[in-house]
């Protein structure tokens, strides 16, 4: 059977600093990584996990102090690698147990890989052409901020609105681009100039640096009308966890992300053995 996913899993021990896990999400560009005792999984660890740990945590030590085992989700989701329906499981779990990866064992408990949302996005674009629209299950919700704001500020209203990314606008209100965490981890101070001690490790040492400072290229956009697969698609091309929405007035209307596909791909089955069942009886 051909594997799920498409690069080595990428873990670390339980005695790993949280500066040491920043690392590597951002040399190898992830957002989450699988804490081991050698082959075994013992948890995982995100990158919204270390942010909200900091947020909370009072006291003064520095983040290569800290091991992550303090902080790692011990709760995981495993599934044995080599099912036939391992993507529709990985899925379904995503979505009902709100999480953004499942963990592979083999049968005898090792640690096999690791599905994220991004595998599973990649997989419905491959599969799942012409099966739903983008406005089946975009998000109106939107979180915003002007290319003016500071980082800081940026960083605090994804932390207050429990999220990972924020639509950019120009003065006008128009959506210009798109600022993530991981834009920030990849932009960071504190490891491309070896910083080690400061909690405000997503935040440049230019305390004058706004949101425009990290803006990058031409906003991916797509149509509410438009193939969920073609979403699907482009996330996986540009590297994005999210495509701003717009309706046929070229108005922002909300947002569609990973998550939503997760959720359309665990839809998918369900949907098509309920028409199966109709035809039969009719």
């Amino acid at each position: 059977m051909e594997k799920l996913y498409s690069t080595p899993v990428i873990s670390v021990n339980s005695n790993s600093s949280i500066f040491e896990v920043l690392q590597k999400m951002q040399s190898n560009f992830i957002k989450r990584l699988v804490i081991t005792d050698e082959t075994k999984p013992l948890g995982i660890i995100t990158e919204r996990d270390i942010d909200k740990f900091l947020e909370d945590d009072k006291t003064a030590r520095a983040i290569n102090e800290i091991p992550v085992k303090h902080l790692m989700q011990k709760n995981i989701v495993l599934i044995t690698d080599g099912l036939e329906d391992d993507f529709y499981q990985c899925a379904s779990k995503m979505k009902n147990l709100k999480i953004g990866s499942v963990i592979l064992v083999d049968k005898n408990g090792d640690l096999s890989g690791i599905v994220s949302r991004t595998d599973v996005v990649k997989s419905y674009a491959n599969i799942f052409g012409g099966k739903y629209l983008v406005k089946d299950f975009m998000s109106r919700k939107l979180v915003t901020c002007r290319k003016s704001d500071s980082l800081k500020f940026a960083l605090s209203i994804m932390n207050q609105n429990k999220v990972s990314r924020l639509v950019v606008t120009d003065e006008k209100g128009l959506a210009i681009g798109l600022i993530t965490t991981s834009t920030l981890l990849t932009h960071s101070d504190y490891f491309t100039k070896g910083h080690t001690r400061s909690r405000d490790y997503l935040l440049p040492l230019d305390k004058d640096a706004t949101v425009n400072d990290l803006l990058e290229g031409n906003l991916v956009t797509i149509r509410e009308d438009e193939d969920l697969a073609k979403a699907a698609s482009l996330m996986i091309k540009y590297k994005i966890s999210g495509i701003p929405v717009l309706d046929s007035n070229q108005n922002l209307i909300g947002l569609v992300s990973k998550t939503d596909v997760v959720e359309a791909f665990s839809d998918v089955l369900p949907h098509e053995q309920l028409k199966m069942k109709y035809k039969e009886m009719y």
